[in-house]
């Protein structure tokens, strides 16, 4: 944000070569101008299928109808896509009767994220648990930072306006019902910094730890929430470094899983960096490809599958020039080698592990009620990945 010479802040937020930028001439809420910003960007995104200065031009026109739908004397409203498909379409304006041009009754209701009289010939609703592990781990194995983030994904194919409750494992709760025992097996998790999609009725949260709501129709995110908790590197690394002077460079790479063998991650990439100007790679790895990008000075190793409690062992061999520019600057300063440790970035791990999630959260049940009575089936999945995930060598 910045101030203008009449006292105005400007608020802003890029999204690749654009600013998308709101003017307040009070002291008004910034985080809300920021999440207006935000959702705007997305709904424009969801629109246009990609944000840039050429959608800009070719689609001014519902631009304009968008920011006047969105924004009413300075009020964010509906920023809802499935909604305001509905009366603001990419198709040329056209005369037509006034009753079809009338905004949909979902915009001036309590529910304004769920239109009436949806209907599907299956009910069913899936919902994802997705975990991303965010780990910093010190050369000497020492884990420095390590985070979870969490989000519940919902994909909803239900008919009508039903009533959903979903139940967790949250420790919370528990204690709030009576339930100290399960608070205290371990077979609960404390959720931090939960935030919920506007679907939820937050007083009832605040008052049981209910997570009740009236779910929009397709695909959303229903919660997100963090955890600051210390857990084993699920993928450990461990590098052995050999530079030979002046002639090539040796790398011993050992990976382990550390989760149970009944788990398997997929599409485990391993990054680790070389110098930048080694030459003649040679590679032999027990399992998986070895790949060397130059343009990224680092070596990926690819690993499909990767078992829980397995070990795997990789080597790779460089070939250096006779003298390196550091080496060529050390010596012209009196400073004896350059091969130092400034080109040791941390390695990164990318990995996903279905059906486990690294907090332990469990959704306990997920009930659907609606007028009509219909059976609906739900779906659950948990998945586990990558965040910032790195290890520095030693």
């Amino acid at each position: 944000a910045c101030t203008g010479v009449g006292g105005e802040a400007f608020v802003y937020v890029q999204h690749n070569n654009l600013y998308l930028c709101g003017v307040t001439c009070k002291n008004s809420n910034i985080a809300l101008i920021l999440t207006y910003l935000y959702q705007l960007t997305a709904l424009f995104q969801d629109y246009f299928t990609t944000l840039n200065e050429e959608s800009i031009r070719d689609n001014f026109v519902i631009i304009y109808e968008l920011l006047d739908e969105t924004m009413d004397h300075g009020l964010p409203q509906s920023l809802d896509s499935t909604i305001l498909r509905q009366f603001i379409t990419q198709e040329g304006n056209r005369m037509a009767d006034d009753s079809k041009n009338k905004p949909p009754v979902a915009l001036t209701n309590a529910v304004s994220w769920r239109a009436e009289g949806i209907k599907h010939k299956k009910n069913e609703i899936f919902l994802d648990v997705v975990e991303k592990l965010n780990l910093l781990v010190a050369a000497n194995g020492t884990v420095l930072h390590c985070e979870i983030n969490g989000a519940v994904k919902m994909k909803s194919f239900l008919s009508g306006m039903p009533e959903l409750k979903l139940g967790l494992n949250d420790k919370v709760m528990f204690e709030a019902t009576g339930r100290n025992q399960q608070a205290r097996g371990g077979k609960s998790v404390e959720l931090e910094d939960i935030k919920f999609h506007q679907c939820v009725r937050l007083a009832r949260f605040e008052n049981d730890r209910t997570i009740s709501f009236i779910p929009p129709d397709g695909e959303f995110d229903l919660m997100t929430y963090r955890l600051d908790t210390q857990v084993k590197p699920l993928i450990w690394v461990e590098a052995v470094v050999e530079p030979h002077k002046g002639s090539r460079i040796e790398y011993m790479i050992k990976t382990r899983s550390q989760f149970k063998s009944r788990s398997v991650a997929n599409n485990v990439e391993i990054s680790i960096p070389v110098p930048p100007d080694v030459d003649s790679p040679s590679f032999k790895s027990s399992v998986g490809n070895v790949t060397y990008l130059p343009d990224k000075d680092c070596v990926v190793w690819t690993i499909k599958q990767f078992h829980g409690g397995r070990e795997y062992l990789m080597r790779a061999h460089f070939g250096l020039p006779s003298i390196t520019r550091d080496e060529a600057d050390a010596s012209n300063k009196g400073m004896g080698s350059g091969m130092d440790m400034s080109w040791k970035k941390p390695i990164g791990v990318k990995f996903e592990i279905p059906y486990f999630t690294v907090s332990g959260i469990q959704v306990r049940y997920l009930k659907i009620i609606e007028r009509s009575g219909y059976q609906a089936l739900p779906w659950v999945r948990y998945i586990t990945a990558n965040g910032d995930y790195q290890l520095r060598m030693a």
